[in-house]
């Protein structure tokens, strides 16, 4: 009698995985003091952001979810002065930028899903026969299916008809299938730690802001960075001054947005 073939992420994280992991005690109210005095400051003082406390909070900007663990990101923590006055500038002078003590610029990398699947793989590899059959498939077989567009996207183009053909009667995967869709994935990813950043630069006692009028094309050059790279955006950090928030936080009401089905 023919049985049903487990989905590949049923394979993944079915039971039978035998790693275990606790959860640690956390106290909600401290999260919660986080996120609420999390603002967006522009405006801040002389004191210094530790060196140690920087790393640390970069460190942890690298625990962030991402998609299939290809991590599809870089950091550049812009630490010579010649460098940081010229990003202020392509922060457009913005005070949140140039009263910073530092500057760091969040990057896309769309193009790492395959230089991290082969760090992946190897990874799997000195593992040895410990490395379950389900991940080596996952990443040898199902990573380049869903991220390897091909020249000018026409692999991903025949993957689109496919998967939409597959789809009238399936649930399917759609996406990724072009470099547009690439850059929105890797995007995705990358904002999440750069939340995770911010958030871990308030818990240290720091402030931050991120920036999106920026000057992309003169970032990318002044870090020579080449296509497919993108730059995400610009977070800044440093202690508020005392006119560093420029006004209460506002929020519509969350019965615009929180919607329950």
């Amino acid at each position: 009698m023919a049985t049903n073939k487990k989905p590949i992420l049923n394979e993944l994280f079915e039971t039978r995985n035998s790693h275990t992991e606790e959860a640690e005690e956390i106290k909600k109210e401290d999260f919660i003091k986080t996120v609420k005095s999390r603002r967006s400051v522009r405006n801040y003082s002389d004191e210094p952001v530790l060196e140690k406390d920087m790393k640390a909070c970069l460190e942890l900007a690298l625990l962030a979810p991402n998609s299939s663990n290809l991590q599809p990101w870089e950091f550049y923590w812009v630490r010579s002065q010649e460098k940081k006055n010229k990003l202020i500038s392509y922060c457009l002078g913005q005070p949140a930028a140039s009263t910073a003590q530092e500057l760091v610029v969040a990057v896309a990398r769309p193009d790492y899903w395959k230089v991290n699947q082969k760090r992946m793989l190897e990874l799997i590899g000195e593992m040895g026969e410990k490395a379950p059959k389900s991940v080596k498939k996952y990443y040898g077989r199902i990573v380049p299916l869903a991220y390897n567009q091909g020249w000018f996207s026409l692999r991903g183009y025949l993957k689109k008809i496919a998967m939409e053909i597959r789809g009238i009667k399936t649930p399917t995967p759609r996406e990724p299938y072009n470099k547009k869709g690439m850059s929105v994935w890797a995007h995705k990813s990358t904002a999440l730690a750069c939340e995770n950043l911010m958030l871990s630069l308030r818990a240290y006692g720091y402030d931050s802001c991120p920036m999106e009028g920026i000057d992309s094309k003169r970032i990318k050059k002044l870090l020579n960075l080449k296509s497919p790279a993108e730059i995400s955006m610009v977070v800044s950090a440093g202690k508020r001054a005392k006119n560093g928030v420029y006004g209460k936080q506002v929020r519509f009401n969350s019965s615009y947005f929180i919607h329950e089905v």
